[in-house]
């Protein structure tokens, strides 16, 4: 990889870990900390908040029609979505220790911590939970894709990709041959980056 996309990639790191800073101010603005993946808002916080919550009567009642119509629909997608699930984890299990890619650890993709807002209603944390669910899915797919692309074809493409995954940095470049032959076998076994 040339010097500037190694300049890049360290930068976008360095830009991870200050989000990280700015992320854990919040926790002490906010009043919670996180233990074993459990947050614990303090006492004075969870009062304060639950003079937000909207009780729902006045929820559904304040709902746009069409919000309310389209739920359904929103809904529907939770069973392919849960197949889905069911059948990456499968495939990473059964396929990843014979390709010796390090597997994915779930948990760090699909986040439930909304039910610890008290000044959310009933209503609005299991929708909470539904999105946390859905894009923590689509994010634990990628990864496992990503780490499947890096195994099977680690090549850049020639056009620009709407997101670059986790792994996008170790692939080849494109249209280099001769490196795709010399490297294949680095770039496959290269994930000693990751832990398992």
């Amino acid at each position: 990889m040339n010097n500037r996309l190694e300049e890049l990639l360290t930068n976008i790191k360095h830009l991870e870990q200050e989000l990280l800073i700015e992320m854990q101010k919040k926790e002490k603005k906010y009043l919670y900390e996180i233990r074993n993946r459990k947050v614990l808002f303090q006492q004075e916080m969870k009062t304060r908040n639950k003079q937000f919550i909207k009780r729902i009567h006045h929820y559904l009642f304040d709902a746009a029609f069409l919000n309310i119509l389209t739920a359904p629909v929103i809904w529907a997608c939770l069973p392919p979505a849960l197949l889905l699930d069911l059948m990456v984890s499968l495939y990473q299990r059964i396929c990843f220790p014979v390709y010796g890619i390090p597997r994915v650890r779930r948990k760090n993709y699909i986040i439930f911590d909304r039910q610890y807002l008290s000044y959310l209603n009933l209503i609005e944390k299991i929708n909470c939970c539904y999105c946390g669910y859905f894009n923590g899915l689509i994010d634990y797919i990628l990864e496992i894709g990503a780490r499947t692309e890096q195994y099977w074809c680690p090549i850049k493409h020639a056009h620009r990709a709407g997101t670059l995954h986790s792994r996008y940095d170790k692939f080849l470049d494109y249209g280099d041959g001769e490196g795709f032959r010399a490297r294949l076998e680095t770039v496959r076994s290269g994930f000693d980056d990751v832990e398992e």
